[in-house]
C-alpha cells in the first residue's frame, strides 16, 4: 500500500465515518493514512520545535553524561569535543531521513508506521512488530533513565547541601525515581495546550541557562583553567581499553544518550497543527540547537576542567556536581544544579509524553496487551490518560534496576541502541525496497535522500554495536560487564518468539479505524507539492 493511498477499510469493525471535505487540512491527511483525529492541534510550530529541543535536554543532559567521557579521558581534550561533534554529524543525518518521512506520514505510530508501509508487504506485519516493540520499549526504559538522572542530580544536591553528612543511598534514590515519575504522570496528564505551553517556556530557559553555564564556567574558572593546549590537545585514558582510538569511539556513548528522543515530534505529529510541514523542520532544527549548545558547553566544561582523577575521586554520582562545585563553590553550585534539575524534569516530562503516545498509537493498532485500555483517549483532557500511567508504572519497575550501577548503565545503552535501531529499520526502506512506495511529502531531502538515508542506516547500526561493549578490556568481575547485548536480544527474541507463537496469526500492523467517504483525490504527496517545499536539493 502506498504511503498516499486511502486504504481498503470495508468490513472493518468499530470504524468512524467521515466525510473529508467537512474536515481541518491536518485531519484529512492523518484519515488519509488510516486514522481519525483524537487530539487538540494545539502545538504551533515555534512550540514543536521547542518540544523537540526539550527533549534532549540540553545543558541538563550534558551535566548528567559528563561521567562517559571522564572515564574515556577525554573531559579536558579535544577528544571531548570531538567526541560530541562528529556523532552529531551522523545523528542530523539520522535525523533528516525520519524528518522527511514523518513529513510524508505524519502519524502518532511513526517509526513502526513508517516501517510497515515501506516494507515489501509479505513483511509488512512482522517488520512492524518488531519495530514497534524496539521503539516502545526504548521510549519507556529511556523515560526510567532520565527520571534515574533527576533522582540522581536531587542526591548531589542534598550531599552538596548537608556538606557529605547526608549521602542518599539505592533506596533513597529509588524512592526520588518514583517520586519524580509520579510528577510526571501528572503533568502528562494534562491537555494538549498545557503541555505546549509548558515545553515552549522552558525551551527559553533551556537556551538561557546553556549560554549562561558556558560564558559562566569559562570566565569565573578564570586563572584555574586550563590552557587551551591541554583543553584541545591533551589526551588521559581512563578506560580498561589500551586502545586510544577504542578509548574515543566509546566517548560516544555520551552524545549519543543526549541525543536521542528527537523522534518525539514524529510520536506528537497528531497534535500539531500543519503537521506535514512543522514537525520535520521541529526534528532537525532541534537537534541542530541542541548539537550547537552542547558543544559550547562540552568547550567550557573542556577548559574548567583540572583534574580529571580528583573530579572522579569525588565519589559523587554525577561528577559534574563536583566540578561545579569547584568552579562556583557551594552556594553557586547549589544555584546551577537547582535550574539544571528542572530543565531535567522538564526533559522527562516530554519523554513522558513521547512514551505515552507512541504506546497508545501501537496499542490502537493492536500491538500490545490490554490494547483496548491503552487507546483510550480522556474526553476531558482529549489525551491517552491510561497509557500515561503505563508507561509510568514500567518506568518504575525498570528503575528497580537502579540498585545494581551496572545493569542500570546497561538499560541506557540498551535504550539508545533499541530506539537507533528501530530508526534504522523504515530508513532502511525507504532506501530499498520502499522507494517506489514511498511519495514525500512538503520536507524532502531530494537527490540527497539516499545518500544521507545510508550513512544514517549505517551510524544507527554502528552505535547499536558500540554500545554493547563493556567499558574496559580486561573482564574480572561482573560490574565489569555490559549487559546492553543480553537486553538488546531479549527485547527481539521475546518479540520474534511472541509473534512466531501468537501474533503472525492476528496483528496485521497499522489498523486504520476510519470509514472514509467523500474522499478527494489528493494524496498527502500532491498536497505537500502544492504547498511550501522545505526542500533539501
Amino acid at each position: 500500500m502506498l504511503p498516499s493511498s486511502s486504504p481498503t477499510l470495508t468490513g472493518l469493525q468499530q470504524s468512524t465515518d467521515v466525510s473529508l471535505s467537512q474536515e481541518p487540512e491536518d485531519d484529512v491527511l492523518l484519515a488519509r493514512l488510516g486514522y481519525k483525529g483524537e487530539f487538540q492541534r494545539a502545538f504551533s510550530r515555534m512550540e514543536t520545535i521547542a518540544f523537540a529541543f526539550s527533549i534532549m535536554g540540553g545543558c541538563s543532559s550534558v551535566t548528567g553524561t559528563y561521567f562517559f567521557p571522564l572515564i574515556a579521558g577525554v573531559p579536558w581534550t579535544c577528544w571531548y569535543v570531538f567526541g560530541w561533534l562528529i556523532p552529531s554529524v551522523f545523528v542530523l543525518c539520522v535525523a533528516m531521513s525520519l524528518a522527511e518521512l514523518v513529513s510524508s506520514m505524519p502519524t502518532s505510530g511513526g517509526i513502526y508506521y513508517f516501517a510497515a508501509k515501506l516494507a515489501p508487504e509479505r513483511y509488512s506485519a512482522l517488520v512492524s512488530w518488531i519495530t514497534g516493540w524496539a521503539n516502545v520499549t526504548g521510549q519507556i526504559a529511556l523515560l526510567a533513565s532520565i527520571d534515574y538522572q533527576s533522582a540522581q542530580m536531587l542526591a548531589v544536591g542534598i550531599q552538596v547541601g548537608s556538606d557529605g553528612k547526608i549521602n542518599p543511598g539505592p533506596a533513597w534514590i529509588y524512592g526520588m525515581l518514583v517520586a519524580v515519575l509520579l510528577s510526571h504522570a501528572l503533568v502528562c496528564s494534562s491537555a494538549t495546550r498545557v503541555i505546549a505551553r509548558l515545553t515552549f517556556f522552558y525551551a527559553g530557559i533551556y537556551v538561557g541557562m546553556s549560554l549562561a553555564l558556558s560564558i559562566a564556567l569559562f570566565v569565573v574558572a578564570g586563572p584555574n583553567r586550563v590552557s587551551a593546549g591541554d583543553a584541545f590537545l591533551l589526551f588521559e585514558n581512563n578506560t580498561g581499553w589500551t586502545n586510544n582510538g577504542w578509548a574515543f569511539l566509546l566517548s560516544f556513548t555520551s552524545a549519543m544518550w543526549d541525543l536521542t528522543g528527537f523522534d518525539v515530534a514524529v510520536h506528537i505529529s497528531e497534535e500539531v497543527a500543519n503537521a506535514a510541514e512543522s514537525t520535520p523542520v521541529a526534528i532537525v532544527q532541534g537537534v541542530g540547537a541542541t548539537v550547537i549548545l552542547g558543544l559550547l558547553l562540552s568547550i567550557a566544561m573542556s577548559f574548567a576542567t583540572r583534574s580529571v582523577s580528583d573530579i572522579l575521586a569525588s565519589g559523587s554520582p554525577l561528577p559534574a556536581g563536583q566540578l561545579y562545585l569547584e568552579v562556583f563553590g557551594k552556594k553557586g553550585m547549589l544555584a546551577v544544579w537547582s535550574i539544571l534539575f528542572s530543565i531535567q524534569w522538564m526533559n522527562g516530562v516530554t519523554q513522558g509524553i513521547d512514551a505515552s503516545r507512541v504506546t497508545f498509537a501501537f496499542a490502537r493498532d493492536n500491538g500490545l496487551p490490554a490494547a483496548r485500555w491503552l487507546k483510550k483517549v480522556n474526553r476531558y483532557t482529549q489525551t491517552p490518560i491510561n497509557a500515561v500511567w503505563f508507561v509510568v508504572l514500567i518506568s518504575a519497575i525498570i528503575g528497580l534496576l537502579s540498585f545494581s550501577s551496572t545493569a542500570l548503565s546497561s538499560m541506557a545503552g540498551a535504550t539508545v541502541a533499541a530506539l537507533y535501531f528501530s530508526y534504522a529499520i523504515p530508513i532502511f526502506f525507504r532506501i530499498t525496497t520502499g522507494r517506489s512506495k514511498f511519495k514525500p511529502g512538503p520536507f524532502s531531502l531530494g537527490r540527497f535522500a539516499i545518500a544521507i538515508g545510508v550513512i544514517a542506516v549505517v551510524w544507527s547500526l554502528f552505535v547499536a554495536i558500540l554500545l554493547m561493549f563493556p567499558s574496559t578490556e580486561k573482564i574480572r568481575t561482573v560490574n565489569d560487564m555490559n549487559y546492553t547485548v543480553v537486553i538488546v536480544a531479549a527485547v527481539f527474541i521475546l518479540s520474534g518468539l511472541s509473534w512466531i507463537i501468537s501474533a503472525r496469526k492476528w496483528f496485521i500492523g497499522p489498523v486504520p479505524n476510519i470509514r472514509l467517504s467523500d474522499a478527494r483525490s489528493e494524496s498527502p504527496s500532491e498536497k505537500g507539492e502544492k504547498g511550501e517545499k522545505v526542500a533539501i536539493t
